[in-house]
């Protein structure tokens, strides 16, 4: 009988989570339109479940915000094991679900900070002050935010190159950018700011532009409060570079706010850590399309055959090639080099072959376009060539296709060595018998 009655108290205190006594608002299918859809309020909506262990968690802190809260901001909460066709428009499908409604009701924007009262709390007065920005300059509508159409409306304009800049939240702001080894840039926005609005278009093109070598995120500060106060935001839009590897610290940006100024900041910071650029032997098709698919040029030297350059001389060629590459690393091309008539498909494709050896070309396989080295193979002559492709200048030719590689051996590292002759035994040939045949 007790171990009943114990049942019995455990299953009402479940159900009854929230009580009359506390300042939540407990919301039911009646009620919810008139108090929360047709109102002016700013509403913290909690879509529970009273046996779900992480909404039991909740409670105290849920509590405690609606106090904090009271006569500024509401709390509510909705129990989706009686109210469940209330969640339903909103998509809620686990517990607990968090719902933003701000301005535009019919938008609400999901709460992914972290579950204490401050959180709450500082997140619901940073959507307050959202909309007080948004009466004061008269434009009203929603302070939702985000630049995405799902993100609740009021945001920033979207451009079609958006889809390069990745959304960051509180929940995966450690996972995408303080875990990675990736160079971050990050802009911590307002959708009401108007500077923020005019740097978007900037932002997604720079994005794009860097795509494949640096990322750059979006954070709405209004709504994902946690980082944005872990990084100190006082205004907007706030950029700030999280550098490859090891994250311990923020450095703020400080230059242009055009994608040509982002880019080039981008590229300054990724060359200051990036490693020199490995010269690789070209011995598979591999390897050439790791070189010129996954950068902007791939730059190929043709050197003399091992028995006509020894070791010591094509060594000399390679050290040339990689204090080259260490000085252009930034620009993060692609390096191979080969050996002279190993790969007759390149060579003729690229005309190499009227040249002589040792040669140089340079090829954009997404332009499908080359250029050839017409100066001297040397360190000099050799980056003359490259500071013209730096700038975009030069002569090219188109490149009908992209060359076949033929599969040969690496280089040893070794000196040439002539073919061994093999010894003819001239004993057994009668000179005389050959003197007669030519008479």
């Amino acid at each position: 009988m007790k171990l009943l009655l114990g049942i019995t108290l455990c299953i009402a205190a479940a159900s009854a989570m929230y009580s009359s006594s506390d300042d939540v608002i407990q919301l039911t299918q009646a009620s919810f339109n008139n108090e929360v859809i047709q109102s002016q309020d700013l509403w913290l909506i909690e879509f529970y479940a009273p046996w779900c262990g992480h909404c039991q968690s909740l409670a105290p802190e849920w509590k405690k915000a609606a106090t904090a809260l009271k006569g500024i901001v509401k709390v509510g909460a909705v129990n989706m094991d009686e109210h469940s066709s209330v969640g339903q428009p909103y998509n809620v499908r686990g517990f607990p679900t968090i719902k933003i409604f701000a301005s535009n009701k019919n938008s609400p924007q999901d709460y992914n900070g972290a579950r204490s009262a401050q959180a709450l709390v500082d997140s619901a007065m940073s959507q307050l002050r959202a909309i007080v920005s948004e009466r004061l300059s008269g434009r009203g509508g929603s302070s939702g935010g985000g630049r995405s159409s799902g993100g609740g409306g009021g945001g920033r304009k979207t451009t079609g190159d958006e889809k390069d800049v990745v959304e960051l939240t509180d929940s995966n702001f450690n996972e995408l950018v303080l875990e990675s080894n990736d160079l971050w840039l990050v802009e911590f926005f307002a959708p009401w700011c108007g500077h923020c609005k005019n740097l978007a278009p900037e932002w997604a093109r720079a994005a794009s532009e860097l795509k494949g070598k640096v990322k750059l995120g979006a954070l709405d500060a209004t709504v994902h409060t946690v980082m944005a106060g872990r990084y100190g935001i006082r205004g907007f839009p706030t950029i700030k570079m999280f550098p490859s590897g090891k994250k311990d610290g923020a450095e703020d940006y400080e230059g242009g706010r055009t994608s040509s100024d982002i880019v080039s900041f981008a590229l300054d910071k990724l060359a200051e850590n990036v490693d020199p650029p490995e010269v690789v032997q070209l011995t598979e098709e591999s390897v050439l399309k790791g070189a010129c698919d996954d950068h902007q040029l791939c730059i190929i030297s043709f050197l003399p055959n091992i028995l006509d350059c020894q070791s010591e001389c094509r060594n000399n060629y390679l050290t040339t090639l990689r204090t080259l590459g260490e000085k252009y690393k930034k620009r993060t091309w692609g390096w191979v080099w080969m050996e002279a008539l190993t790969q007759p498909d390149v060579e003729t494709a690229v005309g190499v072959g009227g040249f002589g050896y040792p040669a140089m070309v340079a090829i954009n396989s997404r332009k499908m376009k080359y250029a050839t080295l017409k100066g001297s193979f040397s360190e000099k002559g050799i980056n003359d060539f490259l500071r013209e492709l730096a700038v975009g200048r030069g002569s090219t030719a188109p490149l009908s296709q992209m060359p076949k590689v033929l599969k040969i051996d690496a280089w040893d590292g070794k000196d040439g060595q002539m073919p061994e002759m093999e010894d003819i035994d001239l004993s057994d040939l009668d000179m005389d018998d050959d003197k007669k045949d030519e008479l």
